[in-house]
């Protein structure tokens, strides 16, 4: 066969593999703008042009692109390096955060643009919604992307000093936008063997025997690792600054499985076929065990014991009941706070699993580089995670290697919303480098991110409450059954968060908890956006609005009546935590962003005639960092050619830290971001860091950051008046020179005079910071929704949103927090379960099945900020990653109970189950 095809202008002729697609055909050519989000054509990731139409590559046979010119996005700029005009727009926009979908939305966009005005052009640019329907964005919320597309601007050049408050783009957006950004898996290892894993198909089994023997006579398979191969050890993946918090359940490869996917063995191979065909050669031999999939059930006398032989060491509160963990507190007495009430309402409220859905899958490559002194080798890691330092110690631990034997690097993360504040991949993908002395790499598939890596914790929540007839709460009850699956992952630790503050958010008397983190036979839960605030937050919110409906009161007074105030101290049934204050409060500002909207948006006629129409709000208050110490070590320094040198251990995934660092780093020594480069999320950089989870990349890594600048800023000072003899405060440090009395020191000739005088520890300072004291953040969302009572339809009317962030440091970046939180919150309300069968086997393993919000789902949030300064966070700044998904589900639930008349107690909120409710009303109201 004579294969050519032009890419990006250069000509290849290597023939593609039988079978092989376009998208993997691509990136082994170098082209790693190519992303690969799902392999089913779902996501758009994959985008490319062949002969100036957009296809989806990963669906696309190589073969056929024989003949062909395809352009990636590293080929959409001139050969001189000017942007293409889109790259330009989504550049100026800042039309990304994590930036892995973002190739695939600028392909698209591309190929329109070229339509306009030709015969093929059928409108679709302007008609976003249909002409995105094959792109997904889990970061945005869609609307950045939007106003790229539009040509709208929003990124600023701030003059020196002034980059706090502004909207600075990305340091990475030059290259998000040109496909030359680096994530994982877009590196070039020589000798690379690629493993995969086999699975589990029993929800309990103990496995008898194993046999190799056929997957090892597959040509290419180098070897297959099985629990023979493995440690001993028993660990958690979850990932926390002290291990204590996570029950210790977990071994690399176990003689039992508990869930259908869990991983069986490791078969490592020259290609990825090879791997894949190396599983299907395995033999096992299980032994079935019985299985429970219902938390519920799971606790009674009687029950399947998942974990049964661990003893104390595991830290598993009732290994015989599948108690992982559990909870129980009482401020002052329930029983009595009901007998004083007037109103009492008791509801049971669940929410489903959810999956993370970052584009980018779980994954990691483990190779060996020349140690620096010539000693010989040491493992490198790189890998999607949150947690680089954390996840060193644990892969040290568990493999028994020093910690100066092991790096771990994460480059751009494509998305993690607590997913990758796990250890899933780097363990067995450590073991097997480690024995094989290879460099290995596994990358999760979509399907695998649903039966084998985690989902937010389904919840069982009931509510009791009850107040006056004057609207002071008396007393609230809840009892909490969090389902963690088959690990305990992040599960006591959930839980205990999941009804802290979203109880200690109202005023009374008397409070009483009993909370359960359950194992069942299922795919694991763990870490995820709002850490079991989301969930419980949904059925308090609902319970408040539903007594003040039954008293007669506007919801947002009964809230206003009972909500702590400032200076309070949060009270919540399991104890004070007393490094937790509300060092600014602007939750009086939330609610009075959303009276006005309710006051100023009183019509109907934007809904559809004989629609029903209804608005409800929702609050929440977060902690901004999480209990028992979060560490965070940067250090910056001052380079030979007078720039500036940021490190930090923290990741960045479209979270927006960079960006930040370097506005704190810019303010404190009065210079321009762009003469700062942050260098992040490296084990070799800093001394520590505990990661970036817990919405602490701006209040612990930025606090961190502003120290280390700050210390430097001043270390300068000092070195000028060494270096001039002008008194110290005649010293002025501007953006490239420090003034003396009016003679300007350039910094590159600081920096000579700093070697010069033997005083090198002056062109560098470090910052550390604890992550304590805490402050908390407060969230209102408010909805106005038709729903369409002859299908269950619901469309958003409109959407508000309050944030109190404290001194908002980038608008631009938080608004698309926010924006994206309330993205994904919809998403959880309104369709998004991971669904399972009988067995606890996953059956929504695919974007196509499990439906993820489109362009079309999500509407455009009008987003507001209080104004007030934190009096902990780094220039009055609080933590916004989290916070905004909390009051979402529970204000768009009340707002279908204001138009329905119905109190929906389950999520998600599909077309389905409203019309069936409304249909059982119909005729209840018949009869």
């Amino acid at each position: 066969m004579n294969f050519e095809l032009h890419v990006n202008g250069r000509p290849f002729h290597a023939e593609p593999r039988p079978g092989q697609c376009l998208r993997t055909y691509l990136r082994e050519r170098g082209w790693f703008g190519v992303k690969k989000g799902c392999d089913a054509g779902d996501c758009g990731a994959c985008t490319v042009h062949v002969d100036g139409e957009p296809v989806h590559s990963c669906l696309y046979p190589a073969v056929r692109a024989a003949g062909r010119s395809v352009t990636t996005v590293e080929g959409l700029a001139s050969p001189d390096g000017e942007l293409h005009p889109v790259q330009r727009k989504f550049l100026d926009a800042q039309g990304y955060q994590c930036g892995f979908c973002t190739a695939g939305f600028l392909m698209t966009t591309a190929a329109l643009e070229a339509e306009r005005g030709t015969a093929d052009d059928d409108g679709k640019l302007d008609d976003l919604p249909r002409a995105f329907k094959g792109n997904l964005c889990r970061c945005t919320g869609y609307r950045a992307i939007e106003d790229a597309v539009r040509g709208v601007k929003h990124t600023e050049r701030p003059r020196a000093g002034q980059a706090v408050g502004r909207n600075v783009g990305a340091p990475a957006g030059p290259r998000i936008v040109t496909g030359t950004a680096r994530y994982t898996f877009d590196i070039d290892v020589p000798g690379l063997l690629h493993m995969k894993l086999l699975r589990s198909p029993h929800p309990h089994a103990r496995i008898l025997a194993i046999d190799t023997t056929a997957a090892l006579r597959v040509p290419g398979v180098v070897a297959v690792l099985t629990h023979e191969d493995a440690p001993k050890t028993l660990y958690s993946s979850a990932r926390h600054e002290h291990p204590t918090q996570d029950p210790d359940d977990t071994r690399v490869l176990d003689d039992v499985v508990r869930h259908v996917g869990q991983r069986v063995a490791a078969v490592v191979a020259d290609s990825e076929q090879a791997a894949e065909e190396g599983c299907r050669r395995v033999e096992v031999t299980y032994e079935e065990l019985p299985y429970v999939t219902d938390p519920e059930e799971a606790m009674r006398p009687g029950a399947p014991v998942i974990h049964a032989g661990k003893g104390p060491e595991a830290r598993i509160a009732r290994v015989e009941n599948n108690v992982a963990g559990e909870v129980h507190g009482e401020i002052g007495d329930v029983e009595r706070g009901f007998a004083e009430a007037d109103v009492v309402y008791e509801e049971t409220f669940r929410t489903p699993r959810v999956q993370h859905a970052g584009l980018e899958t779980h994954g990691s490559v483990a190779y060996f580089e020349p140690k620096e002194d010539g000693t010989g080798e040491r493992l490198t890691v790189r890998s999607s995670t949150q947690t680089p330092f954390l996840t060193r110690r644990a892969l040290c631990a568990l493999h028994g290697l020093p910690e100066d034997e092991v790096r771990v690097i994460a480059g751009q993360v494509g998305g993690a919303f607590g997913g990758k504040q796990e250890m899933l991949t780097e363990d067995v993908v450590t073991l097997a480098a480690l024995k094989l002395r290879r460099p290995v790499k596994l990358e999760y598939t979509r399907a695998e991110q649903f039966h084998g890596a985690t989902t937010r914790h389904p919840f069982t929540i009931r509510v009791k409450a009850g107040a006056r007839a004057d609207g002071t709460l008396t007393a609230v009850r809840m009892r909490v059954v969090s389902d963690t699956g088959a690990y305990g992952n992040h599960g006591p630790a959930v839980m205990f968060h999941s009804v802290g503050e979203s109880l200690a958010l109202y005023r009374a008397p008397h409070k009483k908890v009993d909370a359960y983190c359950v194992y069942t036979n299922v795919v694991p839960a763990g870490a995820f956006r709002g850490y079991g605030l989301g969930q419980v937050t949904f059925a308090v919110e609902s319970v408040m609005d539903e007594i003040a409906r039954r008293l007669g009161m506007d919801p947002l007074v009964f809230r206003a009546k009972n909500v702590i105030g400032p200076g309070e101290t949060p009270h919540s049934p399991l104890g004070e935590e007393e490094d937790l204050h509300i060092a600014s409060y602007g939750l009086d500002q939330c609610l009075s962003v959303l009276r006005k909207a309710i006051a100023e948006d009183r019509g109907t006629g934007d809904a559809p005639e004989g629609w029903l129409v209804g608005q409800g709000t929702g609050l929440a208050m977060t902690a901004t960092g999480p209990p028992g110490g979060h560490y965070a070590d940067a250090r910056v320094s001052l380079k030979e050619d007078g720039t500036y040198d940021i490190a930090v251990g923290t990741a960045e995934f479209g979270n927006g830290t960079t960006t930040v660092h370097q506005q704190i780093a810019a303010g404190a020594l009065n210079t321009t971001e762009d003469r700062l480069t942050v260098r992040r999320s490296d084990t070799d950089l800093v001394r520590h860091d505990t990661g970036a989870f817990g919405s602490t990349g701006t209040v612990v890594a930025g606090k961190a950051v502003l120290l280390a600048a700050t210390a430097l800023a001043e270390r300068l000072r000092t070195l000028a008046v060494r270096h001039t003899g002008v008194p110290r405060h005649r010293c002025v440090l501007r953006a490239e020179s420090v003034d003396c009395a009016g003679r300007p020191v350039t910094l590159r000739e600081l920096y000579a005079a700093g070697h010069a005088l033997g005083a090198t520890e002056e062109l560098a300072a470090d910052g550390h910071w604890g992550g304590s004291p805490r402050s908390v953040a407060f969230n209102a969302q408010w909805f106005r929704l038709a729903v369409d009572p002859g299908t269950g339809e619901i469309r958003i009317l409109r959407s508000v949103h309050a944030a109190d962030a404290g001194k908002v440091l980038n608008p631009m970046q938080c608004r698309g927090q926010v924006e994206g939180g309330v993205a994904q919150a919809l998403g959880a309300t309104l369709f998004e379960t991971v669904r399972v069968d009988e067995r606890g086997e996953v059956t929504t393993a695919a974007f196509r099945h499990y439906r993820l919000p489109q362009y079309a789902d999500v509407p455009r949030t009008e987003v507001h900020f209080t104004e007030t300064s934190d009096a902990v966070g780094p220039l009055g700044a609080k933590s916004m990653s989290e916070s905004p998904f909390n009051p979402v589900a529970p204000a768009f639930a009340n707002a279908l109970r204001d138009a329905t008349g119905i109190r929906f107690t389950e999520l998600p909120l599909t077309r389905d189950r409203v019309w069936l409710a409304l249909d059982r009303q119909a005729r209840g109201a018949g009869r």
